[in-house]
């Protein structure tokens, strides 16, 4: 039997049913929100698999053509490999719900959202996210929700909850805030630059914008879900555990305090080859399997580490809770990149290059839910194995490395000039080294490399990382905290948050936060923003010592770029027939070049040379012929009733008989051949456009000016 519950969200209506569609799926929705609509689907395994060591949680998003009433482009006519945005989606779904399940339960679940209904207006990244709370509530799985889920905007300074794409376009802030009914769980997006005051602010506001969700999920579980299942944890016995404990003993503390990660790694694994094999002599190989030992010196490093912290406020490699690791920036590394720079905190490496491309360069996106149709800065981000000490596949890049490039890259964009820039920007980050938040790195690394680029940033960006550990009360309430800055790899391991803030001295630019908690409150957070704020103060100090300012001049590399302005109405004449003209400069100049609608001329050339002949050239084509003006021309065509002279490049005139010499003419070949070259004078434009051109004339000036007689014919006699 089918439920539904409806929401008003402005003038709109968000609706969510179940019991229609997908009914074998152990809980679906469908989500509609103005014209478009998502179809979310859960399922859970019944059992774990044999030797599952791990919670198997897969989310995945897609938007289908038809949703849109279109066509997938391509060959296949068939929608393949998720795209960037459908990728991002998943990662936004899959953030909030994952800390969400029993811990210890490892049967796989799968949520899916299918587009069913795209209107161009409403994003369905948002629904997507709700969507998946709901099928989740309405599920036997065990789940502890619900969340409510808003895109917070701000236009003429006032918040708005899930604006439109049109609405997004003038709005100074893109919020994705996820919550429980009481407390903040996930968030992520970017701002021009906006407050810390007014960041926490937009939090508070979208924490009270969900409350009607939070409700009408309760509602829909009510009227329509299922029984949560019986369900069965997995854990380390105790009393193996405890052997584990007395065994590790008092080694455990100094290896973890090794300052050097991979030997803090390797001193901590050697204590733990040394329990595992003393615990399968104790208890046996039945019972102390692979997964026991890898269990058990989890919780045991995590025990230690956050037991450090909150009782000695001492971190693994002997910082103060509120210290930055050391920082080094080094720019201009590689000489045929147009900007790079090494940055360098603690044991965490990247480096950056920055690369100038002409308008063409852009990215073309291909979207059925609306949004932006181009992107003019790109930053991709990379992560080798190399950069951790580790080996593994080698492929293309996971979700993981496009969920960090898409981080870095809104957290930079708001300081680029974009909207007059002729350039397209590509940024790309090369992890060299990894312990803890190299996204950040990438930020800052990116910051640099633009600026060594020449490329005029409003004003240089820098990010950080802001980590919690936390213990709880009897009441289930945090008891005690420690706020961490710029954490490491364990500590954001065996620890309960990561909370990535990136911005300039003037404010926030681009931000994410996860957790491993069920949820915090937004005094805590707020407490964590200023920290973060503090911090790439700092950052952004250590920064300027290195390069404080964009270069003023680009690389040598680079293209130069010279903007024209020509008559909309001449964009056919420098194109040419099927694009001949276009084609033949490009070749002969060796510049791109690109012509926008209104006029506006695009000339990117490394040669000033080839500059110099597209610029000349276009100029000349462009030209409107000036009566009285004499132009040095070519012969291009032969009549009986006189000569056309090419005057202009790709312009020609008339020169009639009459007009070739001061005297009678009886034959045009007598005076001019194909090809030659001769001065003209022009005479006049008549209504459509044809040109009038006098060699006569011409000569009679040109003689004039120097002195001397007019032309004679070819008896040596004046007409």
């Amino acid at each position: 039997m089918p439920e539904k519950v409806s929401i008003p969200l402005g003038d709109k209506q968000l609706t969510l049913e179940t019991g229609k569609i997908a009914k074998q799926a152990d809980g679906a929705v469908t989500v509609q929100l103005g014209e478009t609509i998502v179809l979310v689907a859960a399922v859970a395994a019944t059992k774990a698999k044999e030797g599952q060591d791990f919670f198997p949680l897969t989310v995945d998003f897609r938007e289908k053509a038809a949703a849109a009433g279109r066509f997938p482009g391509g060959f296949f006519k068939r929608e393949g490999r998720p795209t960037e945005k459908e990728i991002l989606t998943c990662r936004l779904t899959d953030r909030p719900i994952r800390p969400l399940f029993p811990k210890g339960w490892y049967n796989e679940v799968q949520v899916q959202t299918i587009v069913l209904s795209a209107d161009g207006e409403n994003d369905p990244d948002i629904l997507s996210m709700l969507g998946a709370s709901a099928a989740l509530m309405v599920s036997d799985i065990p789940w502890a929700g619900p969340l409510g889920v808003v895109r917070v905007g701000r236009v003429g300074g006032e918040f708005v909850a899930n604006p439109t794409h049109d609405q997004k376009a003038g709005s100074d802030l893109d919020l994705i805030y996820v919550g429980s009914e009481t407390e903040l769980v996930m968030f992520e997006g970017s701002a021009r630059e906006i407050s810390d005051e007014d960041f926490n602010a937009a939090l508070r506001w979208a924490q009270e914008i969900i409350q009607p969700q939070i409700k009408a999920q309760k509602e829909l579980a009510a009227k329509a879900g299922k029984k949560k299942r019986a369900i069965t944890v997995t854990v380390v016995p105790d009393e193996i555990l405890e052997a584990a404990k007395a065994l590790a003993g008092d080694r455990i503390i100094p290896a973890l305090l090794t300052p050097v990660k991979l030997e803090r790694e390797a001193a901590a694994n050697a204590v733990f080859e040394e329990v595992g094999r003393k615990l399968v002599e104790k208890f046996g190989e039945e019972k102390v399997t692979p997964f026991v030992i890898k269990d058990v010196q989890y919780y045991i490093q995590k025990e230690a580490v956050r037991a450090l912290i909150m009782n000695q406020d001492k971190r693994l490699d002997a910082r103060p809770l509120d210290a930055l690791r050391p920082i080094t920036a080094e720019v201009g590394l590689l000489p045929r990149a147009h900007g790079s720079a090494l940055f360098t905190r603690g044991e965490t490496q990247a480096l950056v290059l920055a690369t100038l491309g002409t308008s063409d360069e852009a990215q073309e996106l291909d979207t059925y839910s609306g949004g932006e149709s181009e992107k003019q800065f790109l930053l991709h981000y990379n992560f080798p194995n190399f950069s951790v000490g580790e080996t593994g596949r080698i492929s293309g890049p996971g979700r993981r490395e496009i969920g960090h490039g898409a981080l870095a890259e809104r957290s930079v964009e708001p300081a680029l000039p974009l909207k007059d820039y002729p350039y397209a920007i590509r940024v790309t980050s090369e992890i060299m080294e990894s312990n803890g938040s190299s996204s950040m790195a990438t930020v800052c690394g990116a910051s640099l490399a633009l600026m060594d680029a020449g490329v005029p940033l409003v004003r240089p960006v820098a990010g950080i990382s802001i980590g919690l550990c936390t213990t709880y009360g009897p009441d289930g309430k945090i008891a005690k905290y420690k706020l961490l800055t710029d954490i490491i790899g364990w500590e954001d391991a065996f620890c309960d948050m990561d909370c990535k803030i990136a911005g300039t001295e003037k404010g926030i630019t681009g931000f994410q936060l996860d957790l491993k908690l069920k949820g915090i409150p937004h005094d805590l957070m707020e407490q964590a923003v200023a920290k973060a704020s503090q911090a790439r103060a700092e950052i952004l100090k250590q920064m300027a010592k290195t390069l404080d300012k964009p270069r003023a001049e680009l690389s040598k590399y680079a293209p130069r770029i010279e903007t024209l302005k020509i008559n909309p109405d001449k964009i056919g004449a420098v194109i040419g027939p099927g694009g001949k003209n276009i084609k033949r400069l490009v070749e002969e100049s060796g510049c791109e070049i690109n012509i926008e609608d209104d006029g506006t001329v695009n000339i990117y050339s490394v040669s000033n040379e080839g500059m110099q002949i597209a610029k000349d050239a276009i100029l000349g084509m462009t030209a409107e012929a000036e009566i009285g003006k004499t132009y040095r021309g070519k012969v291009v065509t032969i009549k009986e009733f006189g000569a056309f002279v090419e005057f202009l490049p790709g312009k020609d005139g008339l020169v009639h008989i009459s007009e070739l010499a001061n005297f009678r003419v009886k034959k045009t070949e007598d005076i001019v051949k194909m090809g030659d070259e001769i001065w003209v004078k022009c005479l006049g434009v008549d209504e459509k456009g044809r040109v009038r051109l006098s060699r006569k004339a011409a000569m009679a000036e040109r003689d004039a000016e120097m002195g001397g007689k007019e032309e004679a014919g070819p008896e040596g006699k004046e007409e």
